[in-house]
């Protein structure tokens, strides 16, 4: 009896060491990004001096080298994964609805040149039932679809994405679409209308919510023709991750990869989307340097490019890690886009909360804004959904709030640095600091990679069939 009271005494004294360790550890971590961050800094510089970062433009090349000799500058052996991407860029537009100009924006990786007259026809939220609901009606006409859902449409409806909706367009034999925004004060939003991050056949484009409840209004009285005529750039290019890594002092064969996109879209300098997350992340990378810090896992710190034109960074950075067999190293990954003043922690997969809530309770006695509101959900279009379509255990921060109604400006010409928050966005490096670090020193991860069915009951329980369906992305069948 005395010698298991020994031994329990013994765990419970190494269970309490290890938590004053973590502790300490988070401390210096918190006190360093205090001190010491240079992210708000860091993205200023670069919405000022490179301004967007399109994937395969000039801009966007510039910025991956930046980025590479800053990193290389904090001490680190930088490497580039290089990926083919199809670039795309507008050139000229115009709409005319019933021979009045409209303003609008051309979305990414509509067709080179196209001169279309046509007629609108109102699709409503543009799902598939809208277009079962009017059958052949839409065939050689425009769609007139909402980017969202509408307002007072009943029963509670799952939104799809722009390029899913697109793709239902051209399935059911559209010749174009055009978006309302749902932004009010006539905001144009951009964005990628493909679901393959190549060419689309048939032109897509985005007004302003007031003009298009006026046309939308307008169509329930008379007909409406409309004139589309666009001139866009497309070639095949190189674009390049940068990826920093730490090898792991006891774990070296395990990895946690911690990445955000560091492109942007052209109409702004894309300060929110997502210099908040790709700046962090980088923030988070100087800080792990200067604490020298040594971690049990391996780390990834992965800047991708080309997730606006369809995650093609990290579809090729998964992709690289099945071709030469080390998938199976990634035990976690973590992304950061458009993230801001956290207060706590997410996870994918629901297995992962009480680990997540013992160690936002230690971080929390660090840092008084986190409030550990740690929460667990899926979903689509961001640079975690490779990794999870191969049953990786994905996560982020959560619980924070974009600053000065940036969420507003979304893709748009007003995505700029002065929507910047500074104090959130050092509250992002913090959270997302001790995230990691926390992951990469678990004794063990509770999430293990999943088998394929059950990768099949994950997406479905998520309700991600359907996108992943229209997209061509759901590889089992039916």
């Amino acid at each position: 009896m005395k010698r298991i009271y020994l031994i329990c005494l013994l765990l419970s004294y190494q269970f309490a060491s290890a938590q004053d360790n973590l502790k300490t550890d988070f401390q210096r971590i918190y006190e360093d990004i205090n001190t010491n961050s240079e992210a708000y800094e860091r993205l200023k510089y670069s919405t000022e001096n490179l301004g967007h970062r399109l994937t395969g433009s000039e801009h966007g090349k510039k910025a991956e080298e930046h980025v590479f000799n800053l990193l290389k500058a904090y001490g680190y052996d930088v490497k580039y994964q290089p990926f083919s991407a199809q670039s795309w860029a507008r050139e000229s537009l115009s709409l005319k609805l019933n021979n009045s100009d409209v303003p609008t924006v051309s979305l990414a990786h509509s067709p080179v040149k196209v001169d279309l007259n046509a007629d609108l026809v109102d699709l409503g939220n543009g799902l598939e039932a809208d277009y079962q609901k009017v059958g052949d009606q839409v065939k050689g006409k425009i769609a007139l679809v909402y980017l969202h859902i509408l307002p007072n449409s009943g029963e509670k409806l799952k939104n799809l994405h722009r390029s899913e909706k697109t793709a239902l367009a051209e399935k059911y034999g559209a010749k174009g679409i055009v978006f309302i925004n749902s932004v009010k004060g006539n905001v144009l939003l951009t964005g990628t209308a493909s679901i393959t991050g190549k060419l689309i056949d048939i032109p897509a484009i985005c007004i302003g919510f007031e003009d298009g409840m006026k046309w939308k209004e307008a169509l329930s009285k008379e007909k409406v023709q409309a004139q589309i005529n666009m001139r866009n750039k497309a070639d095949e290019a190189t674009a390049r991750n940068i990826i920093v890594s730490i090898k792991g002092s006891e774990l070296p064969e395990e990895k946690i990869v911690i990445g955000g996109h560091l492109d942007s879209w052209d109409l702004a300098t894309g300060a929110i989307d997502n210099g908040l997350g790709s700046y962090a992340i980088i923030d988070m990378a100087r800080a792990f340097k200067k604490l020298n810090l040594k971690p049990k896992r391996s780390i990834d710190f992965v800047l991708f490019m080309g997730e606006e034109q369809g995650l093609l960074g990290s579809k090729a950075y998964v992709a690289e890690a099945i071709k030469n067999g080390t998938l199976g190293q990634i035990k976690y990954m973590l992304n950061f886009d458009m993230t801001n003043a956290p207060t706590g922690f997410s996870t994918s997969r629901e297995e992962m909360m009480p680990l997540l809530d013992s160690l936002g309770g230690i971080y929390a006695t660090v840092d008084t804004d986190f409030k550990n509101t740690n929460a667990s959900g899926a979903g689509l279009h961001s640079d975690h959904q490779p990794f999870m379509m191969q049953g990786i255990p994905t996560g982020s921060a959560a619980g924070g709030k974009l600053p000065n109604n940036a969420g507003l400006y979304y893709h748009s010409d007003n995505d700029v640095f002065s929507l910047v928050d500074k104090k959130g966005l050092e509250q992002t490096v913090k959270v997302g600091a001790a995230y990691l670090y926390a992951l990469a020193n678990a004794k063990a991860i509770p999430a293990q990679r999943f088998s394929d069915d059950e990768i099949v009951k994950f997406l479905e329980s998520k309700g991600l069939k359907e996108p992943l369906m229209i997209s061509g992305e759901w590889r089992w069948g039916k």
